[in-house]
């Protein structure tokens, strides 16, 4: 058989397909969409970051539209998501844990996660802090007081804090909802009362190889060395496992412009057709997250969209290029441009500090007309009733002017 070929463009689009960003979404989200989206990523990475809205809120935003953001905390706190270490931190379906248990029975190979020396110097603190846990409920780590007044800084993490990470790692306490974005804890054996490490525990390989899996269904169309990072795996032997994929159909080989042999998986193939075309269409424009699984990947990011890419927030600020906290911009199919942002939520104003296109991109109506769109809608998810613009290309800023006002989102 003859190997399907195709343009960039379409591996661009079917990526972004798997992903559920080729098209804007046609009907207003349901909370079902919130599980539906996570489940089609595998993995929902987490950050704490707020200076607009917190990364895995606007990786759903990006895909199901405008949403309440309770919906992602009712989801944890209903049982549906959990939390644990995947790709970094992250949201995944709560029937996933039977995927990364064996990680936290063997906490010690978490690296920087889990501080063997630490949780036996403390034992018995910590035995006293399960205690209270089963006899008092679930914790928060704000909870407890430091005991030393005005410490502060990750280096100066209290005791608490530090056992309920080490024992979250362990496996011994999962988070069971957000307050605040904060993480509350409860004891593992009461949030999953009928799992039985004897009976229901997947063997590393096996966890690992269905791991993988997810990874090929999320990302759609892939190169073999994309495939262990999604769930930051290592050592993992990929030729004899893609060699039996394409001899069960779950995936096609493909040759794509300028990148070469790349493995289709097969809920793709529907898509083939007008793939091979060159007609699939990309209509979404859109404001992603750093933490897009689009992008968290800076190495896939440059070879499949071109776009060269790195978060600054940890960079001092006499040497970033961009600015702190950069929004990469989606437009029918490619990363166009980038935004630094902050919402000022106590005046209900976005501003955009600076917004720069790619080079080579040409702001033609259609991009002006999508950009708008897009920051519009990203602005009035978050409650914001106006646009600030401050360094902009001129062609922009020639249409949009130094801003606009936006009215309220009908309910």
């Amino acid at each position: 058989m003859s190997v399907p070929q195709l343009t960039l463009r379409a591996a661009r689009n079917l990526h972004l397909a798997a992903q559920g960003l080729l098209q804007k979404p046609r009907r207003r989200p349901k909370p079902s969409d919130v599980i539906a989206a996570i489940s089609r990523m595998s993995l929902l990475q987490i950050d704490t970051i707020n200076i607009v809205a917190r990364s895995p809120y606007l990786v759903l935003f990006s895909r199901i539209g405008s949403y309440p953001q309770s919906w992602l905390d009712d989801a944890l706190l209903g049982g549906e998501l959990m939390e644990y270490w995947a790709h970094e931190a992250c949201f995944l379906p709560r029937k996933d844990f039977a995927l990364i248990r064996h990680r936290m029975l063997n906490p010690e190979k978490m690296g920087w996660k889990y501080r063997p020396e630490w949780m036996v110097e403390h034992a018995a603190e910590i035995e006293k802090l399960l205690a209270h846990i089963e006899c008092n409920g679930p914790v928060r780590s704000a909870d407890f007081e430091h005991p030393r007044k005005g410490a502060s800084g990750w280096w100066e993490w209290k005791p608490h804090k530090k056992h309920l990470e080490g024992l979250f790692t362990a496996g011994k306490v999962m988070v069971v909802e957000r307050r605040n974005f904060q993480r509350v804890y409860d004891l593992t054996s009461r949030v999953m009362p009928h799992w039985n490490d004897d009976l229901h525990l997947i063997h590393q390989q096996e966890a690992e190889q269905q791991m993988l899996a997810n990874s090929a269904r999320s990302l759609g169309i892939f190169r073999p060395e994309w495939l262990a990072d999604y769930y930051r795996l290592k050592n993992i032997s990929l030729k004899p496992l893609l060699a039996q994929w394409q001899e069960n159909g779950i995936v096609t080989r493909v040759d794509v412009e300028g990148i070469g042999e790349m493995w289709l998986h097969h809920e793709q193939l529907p898509l083939m057709e007008k793939a091979e075309k060159n007609t699939l269409r990309a209509t979404h424009s859109a404001v992603l997250s750093p933490f897009d699984p689009v992008v968290w990947d800076r190495k896939r990011a440059e070879v499949l969209f071109g776009f060269s890419y790195r978060l600054e927030c940890y960079t001092p600020a006499e040497k970033r290029k961009y600015g702190y906290f950069v929004l990469p911009l989606l437009h029918q199919g490619a990363l166009v441009g980038r935004i630094d942002a902050k919402m000022h939520r106590k005046i209900g104003e976005l501003e955009i500090i600076s917004l720069y296109l790619e080079d080579g991109v040409k702001p033609g109506q259609a991009l002006i007309n999508g950009l708008y769109s897009a920051l519009t809608d990203f602005a009035q998810w978050q409650n914001a009733s106006r646009i600030l613009l401050g360094n902009i290309p001129a062609v922009l800023a020639s249409s949009w002017g130094e801003g606009w006002e936006i009215s309220p989102e009908s309910p």
